[in-house]
């Protein structure tokens, strides 16, 4: 929807409110004008029914307002002496139209004394879950959310199994875009995989403002570009158009930010024409095969090697290891030799963005190719056009036609194209067991999700019995940062305590 149509839902919505609700202000002893007046209309309604009137910001702010109607209708209806359940159930059940019940036909009067306690068990305890609900999703959408490493692409910095805090504050809080949506779950929902969102209504982007920019060979949460599935790794291959909030996550690593000229060379990476230094806790690995003196390799000796990935085939390995442990497994005499599965440069592959023939690269010999920025121009052309078009069209929302070598953007001949937004190369560490942006091409700032700076808890699905199965040398570890992850775990069990002790000597000494 665009702000005009929101504007005129606005108005539309202030319309409905006012025919259902100005004769109940007027028996709260307001005016029946007051009903009327976007906004005012709220403060005044909030002060009839008694509530705290910092409430009304949480109806600007989306999904929370959602959440927030179903308690104004049954405040509203309690406030005028209707405190049945049946009546509660009557106004969430109608959307609310129950109200107008009570506005022109029914015989109720103002509550002027109402206690804001509930009158039942019950009622206190929906009370109690509705905004502790209200409360989990605003952390959820606008600080931090948690996220769990579902696949080995980061393999080493990030393991399967790894549970993340992911900040929405340090690239800006990305206000939710679908409107009529269930808190707090992701595309959908859990156990019958129902779609848990509705397409429209539907906001425009917006980003709060943020305390950093990305920078270059961070990890990055996002949503996939060109997620078309129901749900992460559904296999039923129908097709879906999510909006961008709804896409499935992702996590990478920004090798390229915007601006940057990236190559691939021989399976490394290549920044403005110089070799990238990563972080010392990214450790990139690659398949290799391996061939033995004839004997098979233990599950102790992979182990020592830090080999997580691989499989045999039998007269060889193929194993995913870092340059270091691959040097360090090729001294071992049961080793005849190791070659690296490097993918040259020259064949065709359709897989490989832009998905060109004048462009046959690999996912080891890539590029170069250049990470777009906002308000810089390219040329266009029939070469440079497979690395925008998907950008033009999709990501920034124009009509793209061509006829023959002439391009005509929003009807108009285009030999030029100016960038709206920043993009980005995302790719994995597990360079050979990565989908990333080698096959998909870029990400879309709008599509940045956050960033993830915390491992709360870490279970290895492979581990025997619940204690190997804890890693617990990760649990409360940062995730960025340089030198072997320290947990914190113990610092905050001694800092709980220290907290519990102080508030039972204080609890202690006031009862004395």
């Amino acid at each position: 929807m665009t702000m005009i149509q929101w504007f005129i839902f606005f108005l539309i919505v202030q319309v409905i409110h006012f025919a259902g609700t100005w004769k109940l202000y007027i028996k709260a002893g307001r005016k029946s004008w007051e009903a009327l007046i976007p906004v005012y209309n709220a403060i005044v309604l909030f002060k009839i029914l008694k509530r705290p009137i910092w409430w009304i910001i949480l109806l600007f702010i989306p999904i929370i307002n959602l959440l927030m109607f179903p308690v104004i209708w049954v405040e509203t209806v309690k406030s005028f002496g209707k405190y049945k359940t049946i009546d509660s159930v009557l106004a969430v059940l109608t959307l609310g139209f129950y109200i107008y019940y009570l506005n022109y036909i029914a015989d109720v009067n103002y509550v002027e004394d109402r206690s804001l306690k509930s009158r039942t068990e019950l009622g206190e305890w929906v009370s109690s879950i509705v905004f502790a609900i209200v409360a989990a999703t605003i952390v959820h959408t606008y600080f931090m959310q948690p996220y769990t490493i579902p696949t080995s692409s980061l393999e080493k910095s990030l393991l399967v199994g790894d549970f993340l805090f992911v900040s929405k504050f340090h690239y800006g809080a990305r206000t939710p875009m679908t409107v009529i949506a269930a808190p707090m779950v992701h595309d959908s929902l859990p156990l019958i995989k129902a779609k848990s969102y509705l397409n429209i209504p539907h906001l425009p982007y917006f980003r709060l403002p943020g305390f950093e920019k990305i920078k270059r060979n961070e990890i990055v949460v996002f949503n996939w570009p060109v997620d078309s599935v129901r749900f992460f790794r559904d296999i039923s291959k129908i097709h879906v158009d999510k909006p961008i909030d709804k896409k499935s996550n992702y996590v990478k690593r920004c090798v390229g930010i915007p601006g940057d000229s990236l190559e691939i060379k021989e399976g490394y990476i290549y920044i403005n024409g110089e070799r990238t230094v990563l972080p010392d806790r990214a450790l990139p690995q690659y398949k290799h095969k391996v061939i033995t003196d004839g004997q098979q390799l233990s599950a102790a000796l992979l182990k020592r090697y830090n080999v997580t990935e691989g499989g045999f085939f039998g007269d060889y390995y193929i194993l995913n290891l870092t340059d270091e442990n691959a040097s360090k497994l090729k001294n071992n005499p049961l080793i005849k030799s190791i070659t690296k599965q490097i993918a040259p440069e020259g064949n065709y592959e359709s897989g490989i963005f832009p998905h060109n023939e004048q462009y046959p690269w690999s996912i080891d010999n890539y590029g170069p190719i250049y990470i777009p920025e906002a308000g810089k121009t390219v040329e266009l052309n029939a070469k440079s056009l497979p690395f925008y078009k998907r950008i033009i069209e999709v990501y920034e929302n124009n009509n793209l036609t061509t006829s023959g070598n002439e391009i005509f953007i929003n009807g108009k001949l285009a030999t030029s194209y100016t960038f709206k937004q920043d993009y980005y190369w995302m790719m994995g560490d597990n360079r050979h067991n990565s989908e990333d942006a080698r096959y998909w091409g870029y990400v879309p700032f709008d599509h940045v999700v956050g960033k993830p700076v915390f491992i709360w808890f870490s279970w290895d699905t492979n581990g025997e019995g619940i204690a190997n199965k804890i890693r617990w040398e990760r649990v409360f570890t940062t995730v960025h940062g340089s030198g072997k992850p320290v947990s914190y775990l113990y610092y905050f069990l001694g800092a709980l305590a220290l907290w519990y002790a102080f508030s039972f000597f204080r609890k202690r000494n006031k009862a004395e």
